[in-house]
């Protein structure tokens, strides 16, 4: 019986790497082991940024909440706060949006939470 070399497993398994290391600079887009390596942490990367993003974007919708309520005369707590106190339910990332698009409106709200 003929010595099994997995030959056609592990060239599928290269080429799957290589595939995913497309576009890489240098030898890391066509060498296996340097390929294996920076795929491997590009996948950790992304899935650590993919929470991260999610922290990111919340600062920045605070970050424009608060200057657009410091341009109204209330400071970010006290807006969120006089919000809640007012049953008003709506989220960080609407504020913001309303605060850079349509600040009237930004500006009602403002009024309602200085009530």
């Amino acid at each position: 019986m003929p010595r099994s070399k997995h030959a056609v497993p592990s060239h599928r398994r290269r080429r799957k790497i290589i595939k995913r290391a497309k576009g890489y600079w240098g030898r890391r887009k066509n060498l296996i082991r340097t390929a294996k390596e920076a795929v491997d942490r590009a996948l950790a990367y992304a899935y650590r940024d993919r929470r991260a993003r999610k922290r990111e974007f919340r600062k920045l919708w605070i970050t424009r909440i608060n200057a657009a309520a410091r341009l109204a005369g209330l400071n970010y707590s006290s807006f969120i706060a006089g919000l809640k106190r007012n049953n008003v339910d709506i989220d960080r990332k609407m504020l913001a949006e309303l605060a850079v698009k349509d600040p009237e409106a930004f500006n009602k709200l403002v009024e309602i939470a200085k009530q």
